[in-house]
């Protein structure tokens, strides 16, 4: 009954993200230009994820044919492809959604703010609750396959679980990736030659880049974004699960505790969606979405409450393990799980105001980057540099508070239910993400097709705004994302445990040492600290090779026609598109394999000089190091990225002298460093993370079995 009430929630996810598409299409597309301008942004999103999806199914056959050989059943092959094919799913209907709001946004906001807000927001809703519920879905039917039809055993589940999420992973790090760097290589070659040796506005339809850069807004923080969070929440949810498994066998409600909880929270996600609106007379947008957040915030705090009463109640549970060969009673209250919970959604509460905080105009960090543009390009930088750092210190002093309570509350499978609470409201969350990519394409539709300079401040107005939200989502997927490897870390460990009891398992009687005294564990440490910033080196070299090329292009296409400066032709957007479209599937292929080769590479060497033990010892500690690392490298280039963005944003409000002034310049010279910082290396950080983990999971089973 209760896979079939979460199977239940995740499908009203979707029939609202049907109903909800069916409204929006709807509402009026506004003019011939615009549509023809739209039209063009569609069919090159629609082109690139086609590409790009063509070159990840190739990889991800071979991972499938890879996996059956490995386990020799269809578990692990069959938990991958659906793990792939629904996180695909997802960022194809994400980017899909947004292409189709942008020009109704537009038109929207020639009536007024408010529309504006309901058309994007809208979209914004249809992708997340289409990923929240193709997570859910994807986790409880293939469970319910593999404790059903399948007959799976114990070690069957979690590795038909690890492999759902090694699915979705896959395709997360390639969209994440691969989006980034169309949409970042687009944004700055345009900005570059057109905002700053040409001298024309932003989006001016005279930039051969500009359709090119709007496609990226949506392959990139649409798509990729889509795909980021699917992959996080089943991660996470499926992680959770496995650590209930592994810790207390026979307690089946706590094992589906956890997708009760996100079945939950989607319906009061659902909720929450009809509490964003403006005020009569109101222009505070952010205030606006806040409304819908909050409103999801306290209904999920009644809604995991009413869940942990009917699943497995508020008192004291006693749950059986097995770890190095004894049996022991762990118990801990129900009530201490729902308190849990509450502190996944304080977390989740709290990590959104910090990341507002530094990349919002409206407070310190941002209007400090914006002073010092005065001064010039290399004072701009260094305040971008050092908002991003500091903006790293108060969120993990959050995570490890919570870490801390939580632990003391319910052990390590506390942890678990508070990251499963965060990853509750994604649909919320993903829903103002997506507002972000729909209201900037929106702008760029309205600056095009040379509408009124009114509608252009009405976009602008919901733009800024979305750029806060864009941050502030990405704050919460690292957040989260961090948790949600320290739990696939803590079922690493376990796993060992575990094999080390069973007299059949090739690891029978292997005594794993995570001492710091162990070098082993030193060199694991070292290694995994070092991934994300080579990862990070990587993507941000892809950047600058795409980017270069469409400065290149933009420069040749002024040069050969002169006509297009004077407004008598219209520039070759097709062929800045299809030249980023190439430059990202090829640049996405060497960072994507970082994550999924270090820890097989880093097992068989330390296996070669030392043995089994240490191998698995020095496997762990990479697995940490990259959970550290790369948690503060992500936090930090996404709240700097935010924040350059912004500081240019609030500079051209009027402040500090406006656009076409020295500290404008400046501050696009800054925006140019933040873009690729925020929007292709530090979100790709994320799924990179969890990659690292579910690979050392599956490989660990490979060698178990």
């Amino acid at each position: 009954m209760t896979l079939y009430l979460i199977i239940g929630a995740a499908l009203i996810a979707v029939l609202y993200g049907i109903l909800t598409r069916a409204s929006l299409m709807k509402a009026s597309t506004g003019n011939e230009r615009m549509n023809e301008i739209a039209g063009a942004i569609q069919e090159g999103a629609k082109a690139y994820l086609n590409k790009q999806y063509k070159t990840i199914a190739i990889v991800g056959v071979v991972v499938t044919i890879l996996l059956a050989l490995l386990f020799q059943n269809l578990i692990a092959p069959v938990g991958f492809v659906i793990g792939a094919v629904l996180s695909g799913i997802a960022g194809y209907v994400g980017m899909l959604v947004s292409v189709q709001a942008n020009v109704r946004t537009t038109e929207a906001s020639r009536t007024s703010l408010g529309a504006g807000l309901n058309i994007a927001f809208k979209a914004g809703a249809i992708t997340g609750m289409l990923v929240a519920g193709f997570a859910l879905l994807g986790l409880a039917v293939y469970y319910m396959i593999l404790t059903g039809p399948m007959n799976a055993d114990a070690r069957g589940v979690i590795d038909g679980l690890v492999s759902l999420s090694l699915g979705a992973s896959l395709i997360s790090v390639f969209a994440r990736l691969g989006g980034g760097i169309f949409t970042k290589g687009a944004d700055v070659g345009g900005d570059l030659v057109g905002k700053i040796e040409a001298g024309i506005p932003e989006d001016d339809p005279r930039n051969p880049a500009t359709i090119a850069d709007n496609v990226g807004d949506n392959v990139g923080d649409c798509a990729g974004m889509a795909a980021d969070l699917f992959e996080t929440y089943v991660v996470t949810i499926a992680a959770t699960m496995i650590l209930g498994s592994i810790l207390f066998p026979t307690a089946i409600d706590l094992i589906l505790y956890p997708m009760a909880i996100g079945g939950a929270c989607i319906i009061t996600s659902i909720i929450g969606t009809f509490f964003v609106k403006l005020g009569k007379g109101s222009t505070n947008v952010m205030g606006a979405l806040y409304k819908g957040l909050i409103a999801t915030g306290v209904l999920s705090i009644a809604a995991i409450a009413a869940v942990t009463h009917f699943q497995i109640g508020f008192d004291t549970i006693e749950a059986s393990r097995t770890s190095v060969g004894e049996n022991t009673t762990v118990a801990f209250t129900g009530f201490a799980l729902f308190l849990c919970g509450i502190v996944g959604l304080v977390i989740t509460g709290l990590i959104v105001m910090i990341t507002e905080y530094y990349t919002g105009t409206n407070y310190r960090p941002v209007r400090s980057v914006a002073e010092a543009s005065e001064s010039g390009h290399g004072t701009n930088v260094i305040a971008g540099l050092a908002v991003s750092m500091e903006a790293t210190a108060i969120p993990a002093l959050i995570i490890v508070t919570g870490i801390i309570v939580t632990f003391s509350l319910a052990g390590l499978y506390g942890i678990a239910i508070a990251v499963t609470s965060m990853l509750g409201v994604a649909g919320m969350i993903v829903a103002l993400d997506a507002f972000g990519p729909v209201t900037d394409n929106a702008g760029g539709i309205a600056e095009m097709a040379q509408l009124d300079p009114e509608v252009r401040k009405t976009t602008d107005t919901l733009d800024a705004v979305g750029n806060t939200t864009k941050a502030v989502t990405k704050g919460y997927a690292i957040g989260s994302a961090g948790l949600g490897a320290l739990v696939l870390f803590a079922a690493y460990y376990q796993d060992i445990l575990y094999f080390s009891t069973q007299a059949d398992s090739k690891l029978f009687g292997v005594v794993v040492d995570f001492s710091l005294t162990n070098p082993y564990v030193i060199v694991g440490l070292f290694i995994g600290g070092l991934l994300p910033y080579l990862f990070g080196a990587w993507a941000m070299q892809s950047v600058g090779r795409a980017a270069t090329a469409i400065v290149e292009e933009v420069r040749r296409q002024f040069k050969s026609d002169p006509g297009i400066m004077a407004g008598t032709s219209r520039p070759d957007y097709a062929r800045a598109v299809d030249l980023l479209t190439g430059a990202a599937i090829k640049e996405m292929i060497k960072p994507s394999l970082l994550p999924i080769l270090a820890p097989i590479v880093l097992y068989f060497a330390i296996y070669l000089i030392a043995g089994t033990e240490q191998a698995l010892a020095s496997l762990g500690a990479m697995l940490m190091g990259v959970i550290v690392t790369g948690l503060f490298l992500a936090l930090s280039m996404t709240a700097g990225g935010g924040a350059w963005d912004n500081a240019k944003k609030y500079i051209e409000d009027g402040n500090h002298g406006g656009k076409g002034s020295e500290a404008h310049k400046a501050s696009i010279t800054g925006d140019t460093v933040g873009d690729p910082y925020k929007d292709t290396a530090g979100p790709a950080v994320n799924p990179m993370i969890k990659i690292t983990n579910i690979i050392a999971l599956l490989l660990l089973a490979v060698i178990a079995h």
